[in-house]
């Protein structure tokens, strides 16, 4: 009988201690954000490249579940419209120019986790997760004297070459800092994305082994709280 009463003190306490570890939240924000990316696409056989600039905006959705010690753990759904692709760097002292535009709806699925102040003050937080992209579009440009029967062998075959791949996916993740006040949530991040998908065919008889989007996306954004 005493080791039963031992086995349910026990159980108590130990539900009585997760309970003050774990901290039940049920907070909904919405918000908007924007800003810009510098993208490049990892080659095989490999290119000079230059940075591309494009923009990167939407919207998104964060559901906050409990804090964890001090950690504030939250989920968030985020659907933006980000602009990719790169710029042929023809290192040549020319005015020749290539860059291909890539449009895409992204879709991360992100763990948000943050620390600091819940209301009127600075939080410090990191999102990881995968992310999707759906392909909606390209355009080229081609600026200068140069033909691309011209370039090297092994160049070639991108200029004008379809994407394939109409579908993306790979794993983003971002620091920043928050600014929580009445008025709403003022926030800047930092993220970077890594591709798992080539964009074109990568089999041994086709021209790139790889050919996958490399982002790192500055942005900005402000979000209200809908209900907690």
């Amino acid at each position: 009988m005493r080791r039963i009463i031992g086995i349910i003190a026990t159980i108590l306490f130990a539900t009585n201690i997760s309970a003050q570890i774990e901290e039940p939240r049920n907070v909904l924000e919405i918000g908007i954000a924007g800003g810009l990316n510098l993208n490049s696409m990892e080659f095989q056989p490999t290119m000079r490249q230059k940075m591309y600039n494009g923009i990167n905006g939407g919207i998104s959705v964060r559901y906050t579940s409990e804090k964890y010690f001090s950690m504030i753990c939250a989920a968030q759904i985020e659907f933006n419209f980000s602009q990719k692709g790169w710029e042929e760097d023809f290192d040549d002292g020319t005015a020749n120019r290539y860059c291909r535009r890539l449009n895409y709806l992204e879709v991360p699925l992100l763990a948000h986790l943050s620390w600091g102040k819940e209301q009127n003050g600075l939080q410090f937080f990191i999102n990881l997760g995968p992310q999707f992209g759906f392909f909606l579009g390209d355009s080229e440009t081609y600026e200068g004297t140069w033909k691309p029967e011209e370039r090297p062998t092994s160049l070639r075959p991108v200029y004008g070459k379809e994407v394939y791949n109409k579908f993306d996916y790979g794993i983003a993740g971002g620091a920043g800092i928050e600014l929580k006040t009445k008025a709403g949530n003022f926030f800047i991040e930092g993220r970077y994305y890594y591709g798992l998908a080539d964009i074109f065919n990568n089999s041994k008889l086709d021209d790139f082994g790889r050919s996958a989007n490399q982002t790192i996306t500055a942005r900005i954004g402000y979000s209200v709280v809908i209900f907690k």
